[in-house]
């Protein structure tokens, strides 16, 4: 995923379902600069900064 596609999922009222690693996340923030973003998994309390480029929906 490119960062315009988050950050018009973050600016957006509909809910739309994100996956790292085939489990479904929620966009905590993004680091722009680093390309970064960090992710909470809906299935369990982890937490885990992960490139933007692995995120998909």
């Amino acid at each position: 995923m490119n960062l315009d596609k988050i950050n018009f999922i973050l600016n957006n009222d509909e809910k739309c379902d994100v996956f790292c690693d085939n489990r479904c996340v929620w966009i905590q923030s993004i680091d722009e600069a680093s390309q970064m973003a960090k992710v909470g998994f809906v299935d369990n309390f982890e937490e885990r900064n992960v490139p933007i480029n692995d995120l998909y929906f």
